[in-house]
């Protein structure tokens, strides 16, 4: 039995939910675990994990379906003043108690839920250093679980467009371009998404889709929530000890073999419609950010991210919070962002219902987890597919931003470039996939 101290998140601010467990908690130091990615043995556990590194959590000790991000936000800071905690890792980020989070794009235009999910158990690792935390009533001691058996995968896969297929998709784009480029439009951007239904003939494992998701794209992102699985460039906000980081990518380009790197990377950082849709990402990060931040620091031109299939012009804004402010207050007042939706917010989201003929559920919302005293990372859900409850399929997601520039068939290739990390997890070949083999 651990000893307990409380050492997580109080203030007199917090109402406590008497329905709220209390709960307590027990961190002890291990022994390098392997992959973590090995003990995820249920559709309810989550994972986050990069370059190797990352959390795993096993089971559930606490769960919540929320409306938005500050109500998420709320139910984690009351809860997390019910945990009592003792640690043999005092002070280390991210170690100890987590919440665990994916939330819908747009709430008001979904049938999907936002969750948060405290595990009751995380197996973590982080430059070198590995634990374990377990969570519960009765604050039993961490245990190491055996690794889960490996999945033979879905077997044969069978995929089928969501809403608008590619011709489809081309045609609401010349739409919004010719909504844009009116004098009397307020449009500057809107992202635009398409989605992809894969049938497997055996059940979709998360577990088996995130492993090959975090070999394939090791600098990712590699997550899973409550069904969400996928591998994001790009992150929303981190919050450190009072630093706040957002990387934020908005313009693209397909790879090629290496001789082309270098021309592609000078294309990329030369197209005027890509830097004009990278600026709006930038500035809408920028802006919704400041107010909480003491100082910032926005990048004046991006640079360019190498990923194994696409680049992307990308920008660190970074800041130094002027206040306690939890990493998911911030991440609600940053999503959604022009990345992901639009410019001007409200106009775009308008535009994204009229056109998308699609509902994105939790792809593009933040997903990510939060510790006791606010800290965390919340990614952008991008290159990720939704596992249906029954297991028999996943519905994945791309999509592209809009500008006055943009030409239809560019965009419908950009979306099969950003389709291609999913697919090729499932062993589905892109190009057989989308029509182009």
């Amino acid at each position: 039995m651990c000893p307990i101290a409380r050492t997580g998140l109080s203030s007199s601010s917090v109402t406590v939910d008497p329905a709220l467990p209390r709960l307590r908690a027990c961190t002890v130091a291990i022994d390098d675990p392997g992959d973590l990615l090995d003990y995820l043995a249920e559709a309810s556990d989550v994972a986050w994990i990069r370059r190797g590194d990352g959390l795993v959590g096993l089971g559930v000790a606490a769960r919540v379906d929320v409306a938005s991000l500050d109500d998420g936000a709320e139910w984690w800071k009351a809860l997390s003043a019910r945990i009592e905690h003792s640690t043999e890792l005092p002070g280390a980020w991210g170690v100890g108690p987590l919440a665990f989070g994916s939330f819908a794009f747009d709430a008001g235009h979904t049938a999907s839920t936002s969750v948060l999910i405290v595990p009751e158990l995380i197996i973590g690792r982080r430059s070198g250093q590995s634990w374990l935390t377990a969570i519960s009533a009765d604050g039993h001691s961490p245990v190491l679980p055996a690794k889960a058996p490996d999945s033979d995968g879905p077997g044969r896969v069978e995929v089928r467009p969501v809403g608008l297929d590619a011709a489809g998709y081309a045609r609401e784009v010349g739409r919004l371009v010719e909504r844009i480029n009116d004098p009397d439009s307020e449009l500057a951007k809107v992202v635009l998404a398409r989605a992809l239904r894969a049938m497997g003939e055996r059940p979709v494992e998360a577990r088996w889709l995130a492993k090959r998701l975090a070999s394939a794209y090791p600098s990712c992102w590699t997550f899973h929530v409550d069904g969400l699985v996928g591998a994001s460039p790009e992150m929303l906000i981190r919050a450190e000890g009072g630093l706040a980081t957002s990387r934020v990518l908005a313009g693209t380009i397909r790879r090629s073999d290496a001789s082309q790197d270098e021309a592609l990377a000078d294309a990329l950082s030369g197209s005027g419609k890509d830097l004009e849709e990278h600026e709006f990402a930038v500035a809408s990060v920028a802006n919704a950010l400041r107010p909480f931040c003491s100082g910032m620091n926005v990048p004046d031109a991006p640079f360019v991210l190498q990923l194994p299939n696409v680049m992307h012009l990308a920008s660190d804004v970074t800041g130094v919070m002027a206040g306690a402010f939890s990493a998911l207050h911030l991440a609600g007042r940053l999503h959604p962002s022009a990345a992901v939706c639009g410019t001007p917010t409200a106009a775009a989201l308008a535009a994204i219902a009229e056109h998308e003929h699609l509902d994105r559920g939790r792809y593009a919302g933040p997903v990510g987890w939060i510790d006791t005293h606010g800290d965390g990372e919340w990614a952008i859900a991008l290159r990720c597919g939704q596992i249906a409850q029954d297991a028999a399929s996943i519905t994945l997601y791309a999509g592209c931003g809009i500008v006055g520039r943009s030409r239809p068939d560019a965009e419908v290739a950009e979306t099969e470039a950003k389709l291609a990390p999913m697919l090729g997890a499932l062993g589905v070949s892109p190009g057989a996939a989308l029509g182009r083999s």
